[in-house]
């Protein structure tokens, strides 16, 4: 909302630019006429010429960044030379010339006319004129719209800008001449006005382009919408039903994702005549995770059958919408098909999903023909990738029909079958079974401490710590999370605020972990925090029982997010 108030606000100041005082005085010759035959006229010229150049502009710009990820790096040039040309007004004049050219031709013609015709060509013309003003501020509305895409976010930030330049008209109209003496009279400050915000956009353009932008949000997760997202779909949508019976909904688009990685954009349109899997992942999931042997297995079988896998990662916590950490996850975790970034839940949404992970099975001819909500079920989703394969094939396909056999590694591996301490989030907007006596002061630095025993299931801070809404943020060196936990792996959710590595040591019941320490840190229990992910602590290699779990921080800056099991 306040994005959208900003677009009207620069909508409205663009009348106050130096260059758009030529032609006021034609349009104040026309307010003591009718405003049915010439002030509205006037107005819907302008708008027209505003919503077919910001309409080519939309589409061209979204366009160029779906080419592939270079388009991303042309759209910031464009916000560079915006943001030049709100500095230095010779240059705006220059890139605006051809405009002001246009214009001051139809102000010619409009002014020999003066019907309904007449001022609807000075509308026309006042929208070109408008250009070398509204320009380095329409052009940054435009830019942001190709970014995110043409969409009906993008729609609403063009039309608020149009609203807010046709306001001003319609003002300038019905006041006359007195607006256009304030207006020689405030040109001082709009020029220090547009400069300024110049500056800003090129620092802008700087921290986007070296990724500040995306690591300074990462490190603040309380600015992370993904619970309140999935509020607003728990209250707007039923619970989704796990089975395959529901065959006649149709797959829907994925227009709404930020970013391909491993594949150009798809459509559901390109996808005809094959069989698509749509899998809801992210990559600090445990559950997701477990799911990629069997993704990856079916991948390598299917792909040359029709089989098309595209993994929808729908962010959990903030660090997941960086498009570095997203790139590395899979490079590390050696994944190779189609991934859409769906960092504004656009598809999530689209599929009224609500769970990690999640599987939607497309036949041939686009209909969703099965989902699978969670872990398991490998057999069955194998079984009807088979069957809709030899339906796009109508039994012409010669299958090997055995189903895959894999076995994860680290924290890819199956869950053992025994009882487990639940997922456990140590922000405080899904916080349960914390037992430090202190009362969480959220958002702001505490200190806190942990009783002398936990009973299962139960966990406690020690030292300094920032209790967001979605994390637990280390202050000082020393401090601890202590938990009783049950199962044989133990997985934390773990990062680093200042991206510099953090050291860690983990023990068992007080003592190092041995033969018992996970994929993420030695015998000795040491580790250390490089990335944010999700870090392997313990995997039991003997007997699995109950055991008390310390984690120690010996440097400060690092976060945490979230426990799972094994």
């Amino acid at each position: 909302m306040l994005i959208l108030l900003l677009a009207y606000i620069g909508g409205v100041l663009t009348i106050f630019s130096p260059c758009v005082l030529p032609v006021l005085p034609f349009i104040f010759a026309r307010s003591d006429q009718s405003f049915r035959r010439s002030g509205l006229p006037i107005l819907i010229g302008m708008a027209v010429t505003f919503a077919v150049l910001a309409s080519l502009a939309t589409v061209s710009g979204a366009w160029l960044v779906g080419i592939n990820q270079y388009g991303r790096y042309a759209a910031m040039l464009l916000l560079l030379l915006m943001g030049l040309a709100l500095i230095f007004p010779a240059l705006s004049e220059r890139m605006m010339r051809p405009f002001v050219a246009l214009g001051g031709r139809l102000q010619h013609r409009a002014d020999r006319q003066a019907s309904i015709k007449g001022s609807l060509l000075l509308g026309v013309a006042v929208g070109f004129l408008w250009a070398p003003c509204a320009g380095p501020i329409l052009g940054l509305v435009l830019a942001g719209a190709a970014l995110s895409g043409a969409n009906l976010y993008s729609a609403f930030l063009l039309l608020a800008f149009a609203a807010g330049a046709a306001s001003s008209l319609a003002v300038a109209l019905l006041a006359g001449g007195r607006v256009f003496g304030l207006m020689k009279r405030g040109l001082g400050a709009e020029e220090w006005l547009r400069r300024g915000l110049g500056v800003a956009i090129l620092a802008g353009v700087v921290a986007i382009a070296l990724g500040w932008d995306t690591r300074f949000l990462a490190n603040f997760s309380f600015l992370s919408t993904a619970n309140t997202e999935q509020q607003l779909i728990a209250q707007l949508a039923g619970k989704p039903k796990d089975s395959s019976s529901e065959n006649s909904r149709m797959a829907l688009p994925f227009t709404g994702a930020t970013l391909w990685l491993n594949s150009p954009p798809l459509n559901i349109e390109m996808l005809r005549g094959k069989v698509v899997l749509v899998d809801f992942w992210t990559y600090s999931c445990i559950n997701c995770l477990r799911n990629l042997p069997y993704l990856k297995a079916w991948n390598e079988k299917y792909r040359g059958q029709g089989l098309v896998i595209i993994g929808v990662h729908s962010p959990e916590f903030a660090f997941e919408k960086d498009r570095r950490n997203v790139e590395q996850a899979i490079r590390d975790l050696g994944i190779t098909y189609p991934v859409a970034m769906d960092n504004l839940f656009a598809v999530w949404n689209a599929y009224k999903n609500q769970y990690w992970p999640a599987h939607y099975l497309i036949d041939a001819n686009g209909k969703i023909r099965h989902q699978h909500f969670g872990e398991g079920a490998y057999q069955e989703t194998e079984q009807m990738i088979q069957t809709l394969l030899k339906e796009a094939h109508q039994g012409v396909l010669a299958m090997n029909d055995e189903l895959v056999q894999v076995a994860g590694s680290g924290a890819t591996a199956a869950a053992a079958d025994i009882e487990r301490s639940p997922e456990t989030y140590l922000g405080y907007a899904r916080q349960e079974n914390l037992v430090s006596p202190e009362a969480i002061k959220q958002d702001v630095a505490a200190q806190y401490s942990a009783p002398r025993a936990l009973k299962p299931n139960q966990w406690a801070l020690s030292g300094k710590w920032l209790v967001s809404s979605e994390s637990a943020a280390v202050q000082t060196s020393g401090s601890a999370i202590s938990y009783r936990f049950q199962g044989r792996d133990l997985h934390l959710v773990l990062g680093s605020r200042n991206g510099k590595p953090v050291r860690f040591k983990v023990t068992l019941d007080g003592a190092v972990p041995g033969e018992d320490h996970g994929a993420d840190i030695d015998a000795q229990g040491n580790g250390v925090i490089r990335e944010q992910r999700l870090y392997q602590l313990i995997r039991q290699s003997g007997k699995i029982t109950v055991h008390t779990f310390r984690i120690e921080f010996l440097d400060s800056d690092a976060e945490a997010f979230a426990f799972t099991f094994g």
